[in-house]
């Protein structure tokens, strides 16, 4: 049986339609998906996101470890900045994408896909040293993202001063006036905040957005709208676009790769693929409408299948389909026609420039130091 969140009742309640996603009963939408699309571009989405995986890393060689098991170089993150990064096996293939938060010198808050939170945490408790701890904390703390271009005027009252904290950043404040972790980051490509609550509390401040924004056009938001977003800003999702056949050079990921920082796991191998260039790349495919490119379909150049879509949607904000394939081989220039497979015939598909939509998200405050 799915897992549920602490805001399951208020989901159905307000009509959320639920699926099984990573192991957790999530609203695909409520209302519809693309009206929850457009109010993340034009106002703000409230978004339940406590599938998310929350993990506690506490220990003097804390930094250490993560430096050990994450490619990019966690030494550069200051208290109250966050960082992107990917952690992989031996031979390059990532394990998972994810976000570690420096809370302090020894101590680190990890955010984890919900799908791969048993097989990370596995995997760093095998590399774990003595002396460190990592607990598990999905249970506790629930976690919600208000995501759109308006979302920092329309937090609630109560709510802690935000316009210092960068983009990247986070600080401990207040939510209508229940105590949080307020985080400048998100999966939408606008600006935002993800905020950490005790799950006890996390209900008030939930419908306490939604009351005091609903007026301004701040809607309940599901994964359909969180899916159509994050695809516009070319963010990459786990188990579609990457997976641990896949390494962060042909997910088009190589800036999360710091080898000057010295060994990690992968390395090596990471190293050469670096050296030889990838085997694959990820592109951005942009199709006419109607011609709706789905997970898995074949990308073809001159009749030959070069590779395939990994990500696919109708953008309803950009106004046709939109798609992210991995293709064998240098990749194609912007503005060359391919085939894609739709439905058992080929549409042409054109390269374009990744993101497909640049939000609000960089430009509401300087960009992450990684």
């Amino acid at each position: 049986m799915p897992n549920r969140t602490a805001l399951y009742d208020r989901h159905v309640a307000l009509g959320g339609r639920m699926v099984d996603f990573g192991g957790w009963d999530l609203p695909q939408q409520y209302t519809s998906i693309r009206d929850e699309h457009l109010a993340v571009r034009k106002a703000a989405g409230l978004f339940d996101i406590s599938h998310m995986g929350r993990l506690d890393l506490v220990g003097p060689r804390a930094e250490e470890f993560l430096q050990h098991v994450l490619t990019n170089d966690v030494a550069g993150v200051e208290p109250g900045r966050a960082q992107y990064n990917l952690m992989c096996l031996e031979d390059g293939g990532v394990v998972d994408d994810l976000v570690i938060y420096r809370r302090g010198h020894e101590h680190f808050l990890v955010v984890v896909n919900a799908a791969n939170r048993e097989k990370d945490i596995a995997w760093l408790r095998k590399h774990l040293p003595d002396g460190t701890t990592l607990t598990d904390r999905t249970l506790e703390v629930g976690l919600i993202a208000l995501q759109g271009p308006r979302a920092e005027e329309l937090m609630p009252k109560g709510s802690s001063e935000t316009k210092a904290i960068p983009y990247f950043g986070f600080a401990a404040g207040k939510v209508a006036g229940v105590p949080a972790l307020i985080s400048r980051t998100g999966y939408t490509g606008e600006d935002g905040f993800e905020l950490f609550i005790e799950n006890d509390r996390l209900g008030s401040v939930w419908d306490a957005i939604l009351e005091s924004g609903r007026s301004s056009g701040v809607v309940p938001a599901g994964l359909g709208a969180r899916d159509a977003t994050r695809l516009e800003a070319a963010l990459r999702l786990y188990g579609n676009d990457m997976d641990e056949s896949v390494n962060p050079y042909e997910a088009g990921l190589g800036w999360t790769v710091k080898p000057d920082k010295g060994e990690f796991i992968g390395s090596e191998a990471l190293a050469k693929v670096k050296q030889a260039g990838p085997r694959r790349r990820l592109i951005g495919l942009s199709l006419k409408a109607g011609d709706i490119p789905r997970h898995g379909a074949a990308v073809t150049s001159g009749g030959k299948k070069v590779g395939a879509v990994t990500s696919g949607t109708h953008s309803f904000f950009l106004g046709h389909p939109i798609a992210l394939a991995l293709v064998e081989g240098p990749s194609f220039p912007v503005g060359e026609t391919l085939g894609v497979d739709v439905r058992g015939r080929e549409a042409s598909a054109e390269v374009v420039k990744l993101p497909f939509y640049r939000g609000s998200a960089h430009s509401a405050a300087s960009p992450a130091k990684s």
